[in-house]
């Protein structure tokens, strides 16, 4: 009787796991891809229906959020043999389905012109009551490396380590560089050290055998690029020469400066002297000559208005033009204002001249230098 009852749980066991598992994803695909940005990526979404599974068919993609803050991102859809792609701004043109007919049990996707910030997992799900699946894929974009640079850090002299370094501006990490010698040998120095993750090569105490083409390869799991470098390992430079050329040189040029002051000092102490002299009075130069005769008929013309008034016909014989001053001969007007010699003058009493029919008058005094004060 156990038997029995078991035997019939077990039927009725496999009877509810079919109509449950009646649709099934068949596809068997990496669970996580690696991808270079810009390349394409295709989702494979494979399934078979059951004979029980009678409803609608629905499919649908979904980038699911990296958190519980987010939502997950609707990115396309099949439902009533209809399909939608404009749920996702940022995937606009670029997400489609494989497949013309869906329902033909193909709901693969591919998304083109990948970018970084397509990183994430896709979930595929497929409903055609009453059964349903889904399978799950992380993808990961990556920047695959750009094309590096190769050059030589330093001195490349014979007897000296030098140095090679080789670097990707962009691509992403980890990034491994290689070094390689593509002539001659085609080995690399014994004395070389190699740093995989700085991609540079040291190459100790250099010879000129280790002259040569040497490649550097960058590379990341999604893409590599490389670049060449010509080495040429030169003789030592003459040292003490180059030391003997920069001290002379050095000489010459503070020699140089030293004679372009001097010149400067000079030529401004010139100047210097020039405006000085410009302003100096000389005592050597005699002053200007006096005109003594100004001030005589200065004197003349102001004793004959005074004497106007006391002029009548009885003593206009008296009046009589006369001269008013002596010849003066031409020496005395030659010399200078300091050496003439005046007579002395006569002294009158006011009253007596007053009876001498005279007017009293001032005589304008003259100064040294002959000019009227």
């Amino acid at each position: 009787m156990g038997f029995v009852m078991l035997r019939c749980a077990l039927c009725l066991g496999g009877l509810l796991a079919d109509s449950v598992l009646g649709l099934t994803i068949t596809s068997t695909g990496p669970s996580s891809i690696e991808k270079a940005g810009g390349e394409t990526i295709n989702f494979d979404c494979r399934f078979t229906l059951a004979p029980e599974d009678t409803g609608p068919l629905d499919i649908e993609w979904t980038l699911l959020a990296s958190d519980n803050q987010n939502r997950d991102q609707m990115i396309i859809t099949y439902s009533g043999d209809r399909v939608y792609e404009d749920y996702y701004a940022t995937m606009k043109g670029r997400v489609h389905f494989n497949s013309p007919d869906p329902k033909t049990g193909d709901a693969s996707i591919n998304i083109t012109k990948l970018l970084v910030s397509d990183t994430g997992t896709y979930l595929c799900k497929v409903k055609k009551a009453p059964g349903v699946d889904s399978r799950k894929t992380l993808l990961t974009v990556m920047v695959k490396p750009s094309v590096p640079k190769c050059y030589v850090e330093g001195s490349s002299e014979q007897g000296k380590d030098i140095l090679m370094k080789c670097k990707s501006a962009e691509g992403t990490n980890p990034i491994q560089y290689t070094w390689e010698r593509i002539s001659g040998t085609r080995i690399l120095p014994a004395t070389a050290l190699l740093d995989r993750v700085q991609g540079s090569i040291v190459i100790k105490n250099a010879t000129s055998d280790n002259s040569g083409t040497y490649r550097c390869v960058s590379e990341n799991r999604v893409g590599k690029e490389q670049c060449t470098l010509s080495l040429s390992v030169v003789p030592p430079s003459n040292t003490a020469g180059t030391i003997a050329g920069a001290v002379i040189g050095s000489l010459l040029a503070l020699l140089l400066l030293a004679i372009i002051l001097y010149c400067c000092y000079k030529n401004r102490n010139k100047k210097k002297y020039e405006k000085e002299t410009a302003h100096e009075i000389r005592e050597d130069v005699p002053p200007p000559q006096s005109r003594a005769s100004t001030a005589r008929s200065f004197i003349g013309v102001g004793s004959n208005r005074s004497s106007l008034g006391s002029m009548s016909p009885s003593n206009m014989h008296e009046y009589a033009p006369k001269p008013q001053y002596n010849p003066v001969p031409s020496e005395e007007y030659e010399r200078p204002p300091s050496h003439v010699s005046h007579p002395p003058a006569s002294k009158v009493a006011a009253p007596n001249l007053s009876r001498m029919g005279g007017i009293p008058v001032m005589i304008p005094a003259q100064s040294r230098g002959g000019s009227i004060v």
